[in-house]
């Protein structure tokens, strides 16, 4: 009887998910472990401050650029690769592709581990440069040593979720990520406060148990994924259609996973390409103009690398929560050649994307001096330099999903060009629209971020023009939404404006700022949602029968 039980519980677990409840399952998973990423910043960043940040961010700008060297695109293509051979009914080679899969991760893995360990003291001269009066090289390179060994264990645990979401098992992929973020807020919280305040370590020590904290959330959350694997070996191999399977060697099912890898390598090395190029010349630059010192361009670059980029991590969790649902079905529908449904997918995804994005973009931005106060207090450049940066966030949404798009399609020229183009703006945009910024009399931190705003739209227009000529994408609806959309966003913004001349948006008073903030966000998104319902936007996307489902949800609960 207690296994029957302890069986039916499994099954339970392991649900299915279409792509709308895909969609919704791991944003809402990436976004609670994201909302926890950032409640932990209010008090880290009371024990080390704007230095320590700025310390914090090297160590994970560093780590994020060899994490996508070393694996982050096999996961996707594992759970791209599994989609398309569970539909195919291959299922030998697709349990050999997941095997293949782990063995590959662990390799590049530690092979990216070693590297980062050796030459850390290169790379963290390579940062800072001959600068003095902030962290030091010697700091640097510890907490970039700290830090790598969560190469060791993010491309494993990266494998078994693409594996379940290749079968479209979102919820326990979900659930690892709140369980790995969980982990890692704790330890960075305790870790550091024991170390700072009670036994009164270095700066770079505190900040060096912070960033282990990633390599700790990342064991703990594997242990639960390979648990749940372990536990549901029938559901996971079960033979859905009989076909007669072809001969697929081991060495084909590995070309097929550094092809389908490779690209998805590749946008994750640009991406942090933009980071690493910020981190290379922003410090440099503002820190030799004349009305900034060091200690600014330090302070500057912790908001674009470390507190900042917490807040903007909000907005991109649900591209992310998106395209973990998008690759399968995506996949799917593509293997069995239905460009009706591909269109329909297209369209779809970058309407839900930007109906959550745009509202959440701009009402951040509008309050970022409350927001920024009641989370890190009082800060010279903190609220200037977010307001703006959020939008970074916006524009990187849109392009992830567009390239992931072309990825899938397996356009891998279109993902070259337009990362390649992107990041060439990027770079030869950045250090020169600092300079004439400044010299324009306005802030110099908004060139870097303009630049990487320009490199990012640039990237998206090469995607979604390639999208529409050679996969005959209509974007006809969607311009409608985006319409629609923008005129709710818009009455939104005006909207909170109007209520400033009732109640300001911003006090002085910590405290005093949160039932601000509250106010503000539920009227500002009542005003969105009531505009977005009234226009039939919500019903044009969803669809009535998904909206009536989630109504009839809702009733229940209320009954209960």
């Amino acid at each position: 009887m207690e296994k029957k039980g302890t069986a039916k519980k499994h099954n339970k677990v392991l649900t299915k998910n279409n792509f709308i409840q895909g969609a919704f399952i791991s944003t809402l998973g990436i976004v609670i472990s994201k909302v926890l990423g950032i409640v932990y910043v209010i008090p880290f960043h009371a024990i080390v401050k704007e230095q320590g940040g700025a310390l914090y961010g090297y160590a994970y700008t560093i780590y994020s650029l060899f994490l996508a060297l070393s694996a982050a695109g096999i996961p996707l293509a594992i759970s791209k690769i599994i989609s398309e051979y569970q539909t195919l009914g291959y299922y030998s080679a697709k349990e050999r592709a997941f095997k293949l899969g782990k063995y590959l991760s662990i390799i590049l893995g530690l092979n990216a581990f070693i590297i980062l360990f050796i030459f850390a003291p290169q790379v963290a001269h390579l940062i800072l440069g001959e600068l003095k009066g902030g962290n030091t090289i010697t700091q640097v390179t510890f907490v970039i040593r700290v830090i790598s060994t969560a190469i060791l264990v993010v491309p494993i645990l990266s494998i078994y979720r693409g594996y379940l979401e290749g079968h479209k098992y979102l919820t326990p992929s979900s659930i690892s990520n709140v369980i790995e973020q969980i982990v890692r807020v704790l330890i960075i919280i305790i870790g550091s406060y024991l170390s700072m305040k009670v036994f009164h370590l270095s700066l770079e020590t505190t900040v060096g148990i912070a960033v282990f904290g990633a390599t700790a959330g990342a064991l703990i959350s594997y242990f639960y994924l390979l648990d749940i694997v372990k536990k549901n070996k029938k559901e996971l191999k079960k033979q859905e259609l009989k076909v007669a399977e072809p001969k697929i060697t081991n060495k084909e099912i590995i070309k097929k996973i550094l092809i389908y890898s490779l690209p998805f390598i590749m946008i994750d090395i640009f991406k942090s390409m933009y980071d690493f190029i910020d981190m290379a010349t922003v410090v440099k630059t503002i820190g030799s103009m004349k009305d900034y010192s060091t200690s600014d361009a330090e302070s500057i670059m912790s908001v674009i690398s470390t507190w900042g980029s917490k807040f903007n991590m909000i907005i991109t969790s649900v591209s992310t929560g998106i395209i973990v649902s998008l690759i399968p079905t995506l996949t799917e529908s593509f293997v069995i050649k239905n460009q009706k449904d591909i269109n329909k997918k297209v369209n779809q995804t970058f309407q839900i994307l930007l109906l959550f994005t745009a509202p959440m973009t701009v009402g951040l931005s509008m309050l970022a001096k409350p927001v920024w106060l009641v989370f890190y207090g009082p800060s010279k450049f903190g609220p200037p330099v977010f307001s703006y940066f959020i939008f970074v966030s916006l524009f990187m949404s849109l392009y992830t999903t567009a390239v992931t798009i072309i990825q899938v399609l397996k356009d891998y020229k279109t993902v070259f060009i337009s990362l390649f183009a992107g990041c060439l703006i990027k770079l030869l945009l950045n250090v020169s629209l600092m300079k004439n910024f400044n010299k324009m009399g306005l802030p110099p931190f908004y060139g870097n971020i303009s630049a990487t705003i320009l490199g990012y739209l640039v990237s998206l227009i090469i995607c979604l023009y390639i999208l529409h000529k050679r996969y005959d994408i209509n974007y006809e609806k969607t311009v409608k939404q985006v319409i629609t959309i923008t005129c709710a966003t818009v009455v939104m913004s005006i909207s909170l404006c109007l209520l400033g001349q009732f109640i300001p948006n911003y006090t002085s008073n910590r405290i005093l700022n949160v039932p601000i903030i509250i106010v503000y966000t539920l009227v500002g998104a009542l005003i969105y949602f009531i505009i977005i319902y009234k226009t039939k936007t919500l019903e044009n996307i969803f669809g009535q029968n998904f909206l009536n489902r989630i109504f009839k949800k809702t009733k229940k609960r209320k009954s209960q």
